[in-house]
């Protein structure tokens, strides 16, 4: 009965989709635990290009039961374009089920977003303005919008009110913005909601029943632990847990029976958004990682910040998460260089951090201490066992695999769903 969590242990943009995508031919339940469409996968199969941003990558995968959790928040119009999408490249999504407890995106909620952000200025976190923030900000204001409130009118008015009371307030006297309408509102949801019903299910006891059935459970994060709401780099960071964590809460799962929890982390660095960042390369090389990476948003399409790698990022996220495996992803764009940088280290005013400083401007003044590790020229791109990958590249792996905490498990050679190689077996229950 093995329940997987699978996580980004970086910044985001580690290549998730993949591993969640090779882990999925072998599971029964893809499972979305937290955040929105503010972030998206990049699944390739054969010739085929999915990008997808607010469904589980479970759902390319036939046979496989996706399930956005309790933990997310659904922009529903985007949770049907995507469906669309799909439908129209032949992909059946008629197992996707929606957890009733599930937030709604409204369209005040977007418009927030973008106004608050404007205001912030210099300030400003770097959102995908998609209204992710503010709809967990009434999630915890007990303000917010449930998937089960769209199945009673009378009451989904009454909370559409609620809501709009302090927000037309600010909207209208510190953002000079037009006043939002509850009927506005109301019909702008009730439209997906006969289509929507079908898809709503108590998904907690569902999965729960599932794991006692024998089933394999993989719980899948968006974003990445950089970004965690309490762990990562605030407040430069998403609403919602990211961690390994937000896969118990956000998904009606118990802590007892995760199995083994998976980070994926780049053979490299990057971050999208405001916040620091002390391996960014402002150089030819962070330029080179940019345009061999692709590393240009899915979602945003948002230019990604390139850097080396960070094994003090990596450390901490193998703590964090209580990592048990690493997906080691796109060790091919690191191949035609000389010298590889690994930073081992940070400089903050003459003392030395092996581990993550705890406070905000120790971090954001982090100088990183490299180490350099010869380069290769080969293609690996075809290698499928660790035996075939040039000698410097397996020095490059064993030495982050001894850096970070945690054994390396997978590694991506390639953007093709079957360029990787397979080490250890990621999917393994308690002895």
């Amino acid at each position: 009965m093995p329940a997987v969590v699978l996580v980004g242990a970086q910044w985001g943009d580690e290549g998730k989709g993949k591993a969640t995508d090779l882990l999925g031919s072998r599971v029964d339940y893809v499972v979305k635990f937290n955040g929105g469409n503010n972030a998206g996968h990049t699944v390739v199969i054969g010739d085929e290009k999915y990008a997808l941003h607010l469904l589980p990558s479970g759902i390319l995968s036939p046979g496989v039961t996706p399930v956005i959790g309790n933990g997310v928040v659904v922009d529903i119009e985007v949770l049907f374009e995507e469906l669309d999408a799909l439908i129209e490249r032949g992909v059946d999504v008629s197992r996707l089920l929606v957890s009733q407890g599930a937030h709604v995106i409204a369209g005040y909620h977007r418009t927030m977003d973008k106004v608050s952000e404007r205001f912030l200025g210099k300030r400003r976190i770097g959102t995908t303005g998609r209204g992710i923030g503010p709809a967990y900000a009434d999630k915890i204001n007990r303000v917010g919008l449930r998937m089960t409130d769209l199945f009673d009118e009378k009451i989904l008015a009454e909370k559409i009110e609620g809501a709009l009371d302090q927000k037309n307030h600010m909207l209208v006297k510190v953002f000079n913005r037009r006043e939002i309408g509850v009927q506005e509102t109301l019909d702008e949801l009730l439209v997906h909601a006969e289509r929507l019903k079908p898809m709503v299910a108590d998904t907690g006891l569902v999965l729960n029943q599932a794991l006692d059935a024998g089933k394999t459970v993989l719980f899948e994060g968006g974003q990445a632990t950089m970004l965690d709401v309490d762990h990562g780099t605030y407040p430069f960071v998403t609403s919602s847990n990211a961690t390994a964590g937000g896969a118990v809460t956000g998904s009606g799962m118990g802590p007892t029976r995760v199995d083994s929890v998976i980070g994926v982390i780049k053979a490299y660095t990057t971050r999208v958004g405001e916040g620091p960042f002390p391996t960014e390369l402002f150089d030819d090389k962070g330029a080179y990682l940019q345009k061999a990476g692709g590393e240009f948003g899915v979602t945003t399409g948002r230019a990604r910040r390139c850097g080396w790698y960070d094994s003090v990022i990596a450390r901490y996220s193998s703590r964090i998460n209580g990592l048990t495996d690493i997906v080691l992803t796109k060790l091919d764009v690191l191949t035609g260089m000389e010298k590889v940088p690994v930073c081992v280290a940070y400089d903050v005013d003459g003392v030395r951090y092996d581990e993550m400083p705890i406070d905000q401007t120790a971090f954001h003044h982090a100088k990183p201490i490299y180490e350099e590790f010869d380069g290769w020229w080969e293609d690996i791109s075809h290698c499928r066992s660790f035996d075939e990958l040039p000698v410097n590249a397996q020095k490059y792996v064993h030495a982050l695999e001894e850096m970070s905490g945690s054994r390396i498990s997978a590694i991506g050679v390639g953007p093709r769903r079957d360029e990787i190689i397979p080490i250890h077996d990621l999917i393994h229950g308690r002895a």
